[in-house]
């Protein structure tokens, strides 16, 4: 039954994703007559702006079948990376301390609330001033993206400990450290797992956007090449590798999700 369910669902999203290419082919190749609108034939989504999916996907296989993208796609992957655990594991770790100090979580509230309204993209020209347009200035962009997400999340999981559970877990004698391992910690996992699969999106904003603003190599910096020279299909291709760079991160995210949250119940319908 959830092999099947999981079928389903693989080959709706496929079908969303097949719908969406054969609308944006459509309407890059076939021109309509339509004098209401235009005296002469157009294309709806002009290729010059949009391109068309099928160069997309050549640049895209040749990009990899000769290797000018493995170099980029490396560098963004370890500007990812970097940026998602460090933002990561600091959200957690402070999330966890301020859900466990009122007095201190209290004292520095609006000082956290004002770092999380800065805006990113402000913040991206300083990185590279003091960090300089290596790696670093990107990875400082995504931890504060990474990190204001799983701390909150992690600081909600950890308040929404039920009180009568906490009290119940006293009673019978539980120390801090048990308490923090068996009810804490699996409390504030599902929120955690939830911030971490929105946190992996934004560790490779961060890195991109970053590169976008000054940078030698990455998917970024390809990017703001192509646009230069309005190389659409350029554009566009690297607005691909990205997605399918996120979903193959997002995976991974899950399959170790599933494998820490084991306890849970499966959904209704699939036992």
């Amino acid at each position: 039954m959830i092999a099947r369910s999981r079928f389903v669902l693989l080959a709706l999203q496929v079908l969303v994703a097949m719908v969406i290419i054969g609308l944006w082919h459509f309407g890059s190749t076939v021109k309509l007559s339509i004098p209401a609108l235009s005296p002469k034939p157009f294309y709806p989504l002009d290729p010059f702006f949009f391109s068309t999916p099928l160069a997309v996907f050549e640049r895209t296989w040749r990009d990899f079948a000769t290797g000018v993208i493995w170099y980029h796609l490396g560098v963004t992957l370890l500007e990812t990376t970097l940026a998602f655990i460090i933002g990561a594991a600091g959200g957690v770790l402070v999330g966890f301390w301020f859900a466990r100090k009122a007095l201190l979580a209290a004292v520095f509230d609006p000082y956290v609330k004002m770092a999380n309204a800065l805006p990113r993209v402000v913040l991206a020209p300083i990185f590279a001033l003091w960090l300089g347009l290596g790696i670093w200035s990107k990875v400082a962009l995504g931890v504060t993206l990474v990190f204001f997400i799983v701390f909150f999340n992690v600081y909600q999981g950890v308040k929404e400990v039920s009180p009568t559970l906490l009290s119940n877990a006293r009673m019978l004698g539980m120390s801090e450290r048990q308490l923090m391992r068996h009810v804490f910690w699996p409390s504030a996992l599902t929120w955690m797992f939830s911030s971490l699969h929105t946190a992996v999106g934004f560790a490779l904003v961060g890195a991109v956007v970053g590169e976008y603003l000054g940078s030698a190599a990455g998917l970024g910096y390809r990017i703001h090449q192509a646009e230069g020279v309005f190389d659409v299909t350029g554009v566009f291709s690297g607005m691909l590798v990205l997605a399918l760079f996120v979903i193959v991160i997002d995976t991974g995210v899950s399959a170790i999700e599933n494998r820490l949250l084991v306890w849970r119940p499966s959904p209704a319908g699939q036992g």
